[in-house]
């Protein structure tokens, strides 16, 4: 076996890996780069068939890319919808996501504070891609239970648009949100959340005056 070959192998390995994945962006960048060795590898055997059909694949995962990365930000693709505590479909939600969710969020309980609680459902179209569940606590503290972002968007971070909208917090009363303790792999960090003790804060605007 030559290098060539060696070369087809590992492209054909990396377009059959990337069908694996369970994260959109992730799955379209593998099997962009399993295109393009592959476009390279049937090039150098001169099969174009294989270069044609490869170039398409390329061409229609770039246009995917983009499009996932420009609405990745967007509030016209992604919507926040505020549910009761005990609807239905958030209960659903939670425990078919349970096993997830306890990975990412081992120290989550939604169990009664007997404080007012609050919850958000993250949404592209009709798809439900996060969750996010808070209560309060004194001094006008929001306190996140749980940010939540199913498989699929995990490379996303559609929680952002709920504090992004202050104004869920902040017609409220609230003054601060703070993240969920224990949590996996925080992004805090990149939504103006400072870090204090082991969690992050945001510091509300205050309300406009009426």
């Amino acid at each position: 076996m030559n290098w060539l070959e060696l070369v087809g192998w590992a492209g054909s390995a990396l377009l059959v890996w990337s069908l694996l994945q369970t994260r959109i962006l992730r799955l379209r960048a593998l099997n962009l780069v399993g295109c393009l060795i592959l476009i390279g590898y049937n090039a150098g055997v001169q099969v174009w068939p294989g270069v044609g059909l490869n170039v398409v694949l390329a061409v229609i995962n770039v246009w995917y890319l983009r499009k996932m990365l420009a609405t990745r930000h967007d509030e016209q693709t992604y919507q926040v919808v505020e549910v009761g505590v005990d609807d239905q479909f958030l209960a659903h939600t939670l425990r078919v996501h349970a096993a997830d969710i306890a990975r990412f969020n081992p120290d989550f309980r939604w169990e009664s504070h007997g404080a007012p609680r609050s919850a958000f459902l993250v949404v592209k179209a009709d798809e439900v891609v996060g969750v996010v569940l808070s209560h309060a606590e004194a001094g006008g503290v929001a306190q996140i239970d749980l940010d939540y972002v199913t498989q699929r968007f995990r490379d996303f971070t559609p929680g952002e648009f709920v504090y992004r909208r202050s104004s869920l917090f902040t017609d409220r009363g609230f003054r601060r949100v703070v993240s969920p303790p224990g949590m996996v792999a925080p992004y805090y960090h990149r939504l103006g959340f400072r870090p204090e003790g082991g969690a992050y804060v945001l510091d509300l605007p205050a309300p406009a005056a009426a």
